[in-house]
């Protein structure tokens, strides 16, 4: 009875971004934390985590999408502006930043209307 809940679509999605949302706020604070650091390359979400995902949700092989881990890496198309190697632009990870949180607020919202309509459905009524 619950498990349709949780397997919708919608709700599975929004987990597998959760999850990317929390790596990548990972990412931003480390590259935050090193931006002074000497040859310290920029972090990010690995690119390929959302093209598998689109990949398996057009295909409509969504439960495939399960195994699927986001994952930290070296971002390739961060340049070094700086003479030390370091390629960290602070205006650029606080506006990540930002991003991120407003994505992860979303997703958070979405995630809590999902379980509020479980409780309903428990409690029988409208009320919290």
């Amino acid at each position: 009875m619950i498990d349709p809940v949780f397997q919708s679509d919608n709700y599975q999605l929004a987990r597998k971004l959760l999850d990317a949302s929390v790596v990548r706020q990972e990412a931003i604070a480390s590259n935050i934390a090193n931006a002074d650091t000497p040859g310290y390359r920029r972090l990010d979400l690995a690119p390929d985590f959302a093209t598998q995902l689109r990949t398996r949700l057009e295909a409509g092989n969504f439960a495939a999408a399960d195994s699927l881990k986001p994952s930290i890496v070296e971002d390739p198309a961060a340049r070094s502006i700086r003479p030390d190697g370091n390629s960290v632009e602070m205006e650029t990870e606080l506006l990540a930043m930002n991003r991120n949180s407003v994505e992860y607020d979303f997703l958070t919202e979405i995630v809590s209307r999902n379980i509020k309509q479980m409780k309903i459905a428990i409690n029988g009524s409208g009320t919290m």
